[in-house]
């Protein structure tokens, strides 16, 4: 599910912890993350991810016997709607930063996008930050790369790249790993306090006299009953039926 049209237009033009460019493997993961953490996110996409071409996604762990690549997509993008991110259906033209150093991201129907960080995740597509002069390309062939350290972070305050953008490997888990490590730069450099995202059960921490760190959470027998029976239900519903959709077929293979 996504954000309704309506929705989608008081969005843009808004203002965002997090703007994240792209909702393949890579960037939805960094939106789950950076949202589980407080920090308000929105994911800005237009078209659709690469992986919907994939036929039957076989390597990702989890799924013994693979899953449907764009049930993958959907799953992701519901998971990041249910930890309070946000996702929107718009081309991304120009972004620009100011003195007092806060991004505005440009979309095609000339709104704006105010944040603190941006996370470009939109392989192959990096026109947008090209008038930001101390960003780096990289130009390997035919494709275009955005220069950055292994957390991401790019000659930018602020800015950050992920996935096959930032010349990871074109493999999903790669991405979505790679998509995490980011948005915990991410958080690491905000003003939120955050240690770790991860729920314990009741007295890991304070049964050793301990302070709940950050970013985590105890609960009861009771509640964590209730979260699986919920995880139960909500997966039964994914996968009651076969996904309506079928790959997307690449560009050049011409149709007969």
């Amino acid at each position: 599910m996504t954000t309704t049209e309506a929705d989608a237009k008081q969005d843009v033009d808004s203002t965002q912890d997090v703007c994240i460019v792209g909702a393949g493997p890579a960037g939805l993961t960094a939106g789950l993350f950076t949202a589980r953490a407080g920090l308000e996110t929105l994911i800005v996409n237009a078209g659709e991810p690469i992986l919907r071409r994939n036929a039957h996604l076989e390597n990702v762990p989890g799924f013994p016997a693979g899953v449907n690549s764009r049930l993958f997509l959907d799953m992701l993008s519901d998971q990041v709607e249910r930890n309070g991110g946000k996702l929107t259906e718009v081309e991304v033209t120009n972004v620009t930063k100011s003195e007092d150093g806060q991004f505005a991201v440009m979309t095609a129907d000339e709104r704006a996008i105010q944040s603190d960080y941006v996370i470009c995740a939109s392989w192959a597509e990096s026109n947008y930050v090209a008038d930001i002069d101390e960003i780096g390309l990289m130009k390997r062939g035919s494709k275009t790369y955005i220069d950055a350290n292994d957390d991401g972070e790019t000659g930018v305050d602020g800015l950050y790249v992920t996935g096959r953008l930032a010349g990871e490997p074109h493999q999903t888990v790669v991405a979505s790993g790679h998509g995490a490590k980011v948005a915990l730069s991410v958080i690491h450099d905000s003003d939120v306090p955050f240690y770790n995202d991860w729920v314990a059960p009741e007295g890991y921490f304070t049964g050793r006299g301990r302070e709940v760190p950050p970013g985590c959470e105890e609960i009861d027998e009771e509640e964590r009953q209730r979260r699986e029976q919920q995880s139960l239900k909500v997966m039964q519903e994914y996968f009651e039926s076969p996904h309506p959709e079928s790959p997307t077929q690449h560009p050049s293979v011409r149709e007969e």
